[in-house]
């Protein structure tokens, strides 16, 4: 995982020499002064053990052995009682903040395209106390539009402030909210919305008209669509019997006296808090319903794995609220007095796609202490950095691989490097705002080398998660002084995690010398399961002899001596090639999507095939630049349809497999290279950026069938 430099060998024995220098006479003092023994200490204790000594007895985190915890604060059992608390207590704090909009103008792209760019200002604060008055006003103002209690009401909205709000508001008074993607298909949202039966939906202006008019005809329960930024142009176009408000009008509703004085039913542990669709990698989107309890219990064991977490820390909010990964997160935050910043992934730095050339991106104003991320996010951060190291002059990128390599050796160690880190590292980390103490990473395996890359350049903490919607987002954290890559850590404090066979794929959690086997997960984070679906909802979720409810994954995972867990295989991802061989699509696509010329790959095998294919996202600048070696000129278009550029990506891509110690069977034989980007709102990717194999399948059949030669 070094990266390779072209420094002269009698040169680097002397620099060797001063490194070695420099580390013994700084070595003691930062020994002694740092606190790293005690990191160091940490990093190689025991982080979870089995309950018992039996074969696939479950894994339980070292502090919570004798009992899996399930609360956060005494007495706060739902998540009305939590917000309350946290309102008490930080009562005048800064809570959610929206950076306001100065100016929006259109910018015309040599290729012809229009694409909008702002320029955005300071951030304006919702204290505690400003969001709860909101919150109760929207929840008694949506009781006077006839919503009752258990009933669910729908919310189909970018990750915002209001979206918060209207989360809290429900929480408060019994709603069952109801979550959609905003990059969600027209068929899906019909789908959520005429399953769930709801009359009102929150939604914005942008959606309404781009998303929600096409198909609100198709909803005919529905009876009130309210915006959460204003009143829309227009009005016309939607059927009778629909009434469009504003959230301001809604909340004006709910402060009136005679209003406020109605009494509420309030939510018991075991009430559902929320119906969270899924953004399904496979088929129509399922309903997980998650209670109070699975919440709380939840973000009870996330918040244990964030030291020191408080008032001082800034989470900056931009992946979409109806993931349960940001979802826990900030309910994580705001249950701990940190401020929320909300920003977009079109908006987040400088160099973002909607962000005016010259103006300052939303990390750049916010400066956040805490991040959660996704790996494709984490990716591209690697690659365009890797990228803009690979155009600095010879002096300079040999400086940087040599600090890379050295802190690589000393983070292996335990010890930190404050001068690499303030003399090198220092522009990459301002990405970021220069303040990230931590990242989290979940949603989807992450690259050792990404990790790896994001621990030495952003000078963090990068940790991977486990969870599941179906898990409230809850299963393994990795712990902020465990520096080593592809593992996700050890159950957290709320949950207990076991193993169990799976014989067609060869998993055993008698395997040695780690036990192997499907992941289950057990605890009060484990959801009530499907809404509407009772079938799918007894093949995932079982209960025990003792009443404990477990959650079938279809993860494969192994356990590792300190307990933590690794997660190796997928059973939805194997399939069986014609000669009997097991291929896993996934370790395929983690093994060639660390290349720098590759963006985004799928494998793809048949079971009446004896071989790999695979269509791959192919970075642009990289194949532009292996044409332009190999003299071939054309379109972006033109260059990824050639036979002769494609012949070349699939050597590049061979040498990686073998490297990568793939068996033969294991690598594509042919590719297909796209020249679009596979993003949700493709439909190709979910909003985690999992790929959607059946949507993949469907797209490019005409190239399956070509790659493996069949014929109408």
């Amino acid at each position: 995982m070094k990266l390779k430099h072209t420094i002269n060998p009698v040169l680097l024995h002397l620099i060797n020499f001063m490194i070695f220098v420099y580390s013994f006479i700084t070595y003691i003092p930062w020994y002694l002064l740092s606190g790293s023994r005690q990191t160091i200490a940490k990093s190689k204790q025991i982080k979870a053990k089995p309950v018992t000594n039996k074969s696939g007895s479950p894994y339980r985190s070292v502090n919570s052995l004798h009992c899996l915890a399930s609360v956060l604060y005494p007495g706060c059992d739902t998540l009305d009682k939590v917000f309350k608390y946290a309102k008490t207590k930080f009562k005048d704090k800064k809570l959610l903040g929206t950076r306001e909009v100065l100016k929006e103008e259109d910018e015309i792209q040599p290729s012809g395209k229009v694409f909008k760019k702002v320029i955005l200002g300071k951030y304006t604060w919702l204290s505690y106390d400003d969001v709860f008055i909101k919150a109760t006003n929207f929840g008694n103002g949506l009781a006077v539009l006839g919503q009752q209690p258990k009933t669910n009401i729908a919310i189909f909205c970018e990750t915002r402030a209001e979206w918060m709000i209207t989360a809290q508001a429900c929480f408060m008074y019994n709603y069952q909210l109801v979550t959609l993607y905003a990059t969600l298909g027209g068929p899906a949202i019909v789908h959520g919305l005429k399953e769930s039966e709801v009359t009102t939906i929150i939604t914005s202006k942008e959606l309404m008209q781009t998303k929600l008019k096409e198909i609100v005809s198709q909803v005919p329960l529905l009876r009130h669509i309210i915006t959460v930024d204003g009143k829309p142009s227009t009005w016309s176009e939607f059927p009778k019997g629909v009434i469009v408000h504003t959230m301001a009008s809604v909340q004006a509703m709910g402060a009136k006296a005679d209003n406020v004085s109605k009494q509420h039913v309030r939510p018991v542990p075991s009430d559902i808090a929320v119906i969270m669709y899924t953004s399904g990698s496979t088929g129509l989107p399922k309903g997980v319903m998650i209670s109070h309890c699975n919440l709380i219990a939840g973000i009870t064991g996330m918040a244990e794995r964030i030291p020191h977490l408080g008032e001082k820390d800034v989470y900056i909010g931009y992946l979409p609220l109806a993931h349960v990964l940001e979802l826990s997160a900030e309910l994580v935050c705001v249950s701990h007095g940190c401020r929320i910043g909300y920003s977009s992934p079109q908006t987040l730095a400088d160099q973002s796609s909607k962000i005016k050339k010259g103006s300052k991106g939303d990390v750049t104003m916010l400066r956040p202490t805490l991040m959660a991320s996704v790996p494709e996010i984490m990716d591209r951060i690697y690659k365009n950095v890797m990228n803009k190291v690979n155009e600095m002059t010879s002096f300079q990128r040999n400086l940087f691989i040599l600090a890379y390599n050295y802190k690589m050796e000393q983070i292996s160690k335990g010890c930190s490097t404050p001068l690499c880190d303030s003399l090198i590292f220092r522009k990459v980390r301002m990405l970021l705002g220069g303040k990230i103490r931590i990242l989290l990473c979940g949603g989807a395996p992450l690259s050792a080398a990404t990790q790896r890359f994001m621990n030495i350049c952003f000078c963090c903490p990068v940790g991977q998660g486990y969870g599941l919607t179906e898990s409230a987002g809850a299963g393994t954290i990795t712990e902020v002084w465990d520096y080593t890559t592809g593992r996700v850590g050890a159950p957290l404090v709320c949950c207990e995690i076991k193993l169990m066979n799976w014989e067609e794929g060869g998993y055993y959690n008698t395997d040695k010398p780690y036990p192997r086997g499907e992941i289950l997960i057990g605890g009060q984070n484990v959801t009530m399961g499907y809404y509407k679906n009772e079938e799918r909802t007894k093949k995932d979720f079982t209960v025990d002899e003792n009443g404990q409810r477990w959650l079938h994954t279809g993860d494969i995972g192994e356990f590792h001596a300190d307990g933590c867990l690794k997660i190796i295989d997928r059973k939805k991802d194997l399939v069986k090639l014609q000669a009997g061989e097991y291929v896993s699509l996934g370790k395929v696509e983690a093994a060639l999507k660390s290349l720098s010329l590759v963006d985004n790959i799928c494998a793809y095998a048949s079971s009446f095939q004896s071989y790999v294919i695979a269509f791959l996202v192919p970075n642009q600048k990289e194949l532009t630049e292996l044409a332009r070696k190999k003299g071939f000129k054309g379109t972006w278009e033109e260059i990824c349809t050639s036979p002769e550029i494609e012949k070349e990506v699939l050597k590049i891509l061979t040498e990686a497999a073998f490297s990568a110690h793939l068996e033969k069977f294991e690598i594509p034989i042919k590719i297909r290279l796209s020249p679009d980007p596979w993003t949700p709102e493709t439909g190709l990717v979910t909003d985690a950026f999992k790929l959607k194999r059946r949507e993949l399948t469907s797209y490019y059949q005409v190239d399956i069938d070509r790659m493996y030669g069949k014929t109408k």
